[in-house]
């Protein structure tokens, strides 16, 4: 999964030599039989030849523009209708509606989530933790992900001032954690936790699948270990490939998504319907609701040619 994708990559030496000698036999077998010879030198034989590939590379890369901006229109079109749909769930299913839970008062430093809590002490070693977090994303992790983004103008991180994860969320996965491993400590918790730091890439749909795998292999140039990939394009309530990998000077966790523009904007759009799942507060009709604004969604976002069979890892 991880080997390098092919170069494309000038003539090796000599090839174009042969050419020449092959071009030149042609001509004299064409001028002993009376056809009259290539007119042109070497030089400007070549530099026409150029000047023709370069043309339909031109005529190739306008077309595969307009059926981007093709796609990208009949999205504009349909995400507006998805805005007033998700406009129309909020205001059926408001909010203050939701039945409202009274807890006992915390003791002071602890922290809760709904039925979530975390003690002081454990409040306090996540905080520690997510400040580290922090340090490692900003001196170590970024630095390697923005080099990686700069050998390749075609594709951008985005959501990058997202790329931290805010601590209450962090907490929330570590009660969660503590939940379905009593055995872990806080530190093993949040060390489990694949996406403290994330980041996205975005691509052209047309570039999307070689994309992915060119800069697979950048990460792992840089020393990345990947651990998980997870292949959605096939999926109905999501579409894109999430993937988590390790830094292995510090055994850091971290995520990278790859999207097109189209598919991380249904991601955005749908993110409210998916934190309302996730939560279980919502009642069966309501879920279903959810369920049919997420698939909805999604099916409007074009599969970028190839990116259905990139395999999941391990």
């Amino acid at each position: 999964m991880g080997a390098d994708l092919p170069d494309e990559a000038d003539e090796p030496d000599g090839r174009a030599d042969r050419h020449d000698d092959q071009a030149a036999s042609n001509g004299q077998s064409a001028r002993g039989s009376g056809v009259e010879a290539e007119p042109r030198t070497r030089e400007e034989y070549y530099a026409d030849l150029r000047i023709a590939d370069s043309a339909q590379k031109s005529a190739t890369a306008r077309q595969i523009t307009a059926e981007e901006q093709a796609a990208s229109q009949k999205w504009d079109e349909k995400v507006e209708e998805s805005r007033w749909m998700w406009t129309e769930y909020q205001r059926r299913f408001p909010p203050e509606d939701r039945p409202q839970v009274k807890h006992p008062k915390d003791e002071q430093g602890s922290w809760r989530e709904g039925d979530k809590v975390l003690e002081p002490a454990d409040n306090s070693r996540v905080e520690a933790a997510c400040d580290h977090i922090a340090d490692l994303e900003r001196d170590k992790i970024t630095p390697a992900m923005r080099e990686v983004e700069s050998q390749d103008p075609d594709r951008h991180l985005t959501g990058f001032d997202r790329r931290l994860k805010g601590h209450d969320r962090i907490k929330e996965k570590v009660y969660d954690k503590k939940q379905e491993f009593v055995e872990f400590s806080v530190e093993e918790a949040i060390s489990s936790v694949s996406d403290t730091i994330r980041f996205t890439f975005e691509y052209r749909e047309t570039r999307y699948t070689q994309g992915v795998w060119a800069d697979i292999t950048r990460l792992k140039q840089k020393g990345f270990e990947l651990d998980i990939l997870k292949n959605s394009w096939p999926g109905e309530q999501y579409k894109g490939i999430n993937s988590q990998w390790i830094e292995p000077d510090t055994g850091q966790r971290f995520e990278v998504q790859f999207h097109t523009r189209i598919s991380f904007e249904a991601k955005q759009l749908t993110h409210e319907a998916y934190e309302q799942l996730r939560t279980k507060q919502a009642d069966k009709f309501e879920q279903m609701v959810l369920e049919a604004f997420q698939k909805k969604v999604t099916a409007e976002v074009p599969v970028p040619p190839g990116a259905a069979d990139i395999p999941d890892y391990p």
